[in-house]
């Protein structure tokens, strides 16, 4: 014998029958022709190598870094540890200082290391010249300053680095008192 539904039960059944139908008739929010476009962009996935110098003027009156904070032990540190600088760096596409400037880099380092020189490095290359004007790659990683060849991951980018993902290769080309000059070969994956 089949049970009765009581007026409590059978409205339940209605509203949720109504939400339902409700739900399942609304159009999503985002047009086909946009969801089309960007597959077809997921289809085109490149790599592009990038080749250019950071310089950076550690003295002096035109200082591209500036350290913003310091930790309570960061003066007897011998690694400088707590020390956190922020920098907006020339990109050029040579090692000289007056070669054509390509980009800048942005960002930050922090002496994160207690035993060695290595810093947590934050960046992003701005690109203002050639084919990636206007884009940028966002690099996070570290940076161990002694070793000769320093690998950082790149973990993003926009314009025509959107969804980018690769490795950039930071190598020091020149370092005085006054200037560091480093050369970075970037590869990336991007749309």
């Amino acid at each position: 014998m089949a049970q009765a539904h009581t007026p409590y039960q059978t409205i339940i059944f209605i509203t949720f029958f109504l939400i339902f139908t409700i739900v399942a008739a609304a159009k999503p929010h985002q047009s086909p022709s946009n969801v089309e476009r960007l597959m077809l962009e997921f289809e085109k996935e490149k790599i592009s190598y990038l080749q250019f110098y950071f310089h950076e003027v550690i003295d002096g009156p035109n200082r591209t870094a500036v350290q913003v904070a310091a930790g309570p032990s960061t003066n007897t540190s011998v690694t400088g540890f707590g020390a956190v600088t922020m920098f907006d760096n020339p990109l050029t596409n040579g090692p000289d200082p007056m070669s054509k400037m390509v980009g800048r880099a942005q960002g930050m380092y922090a002496a994160s290391s207690q035993q060695g020189l290595g810093f947590l490095m934050a960046m992003n290359f701005v690109f203002v010249e050639g084919k990636y004007k206007g884009s940028t790659l966002s690099v996070l990683g570290r940076n161990a300053v002694f070793f000769k060849v320093r690998e950082m991951p790149v973990v993003g980018g926009s314009g025509l680095f959107r969804f980018a993902r690769g490795y950039a290769l930071g190598k020091t080309y020149k370092i005085d008192r006054i200037r560091a000059i480093l050369e970075y070969n970037v590869f990336v994956m991007h749309y």
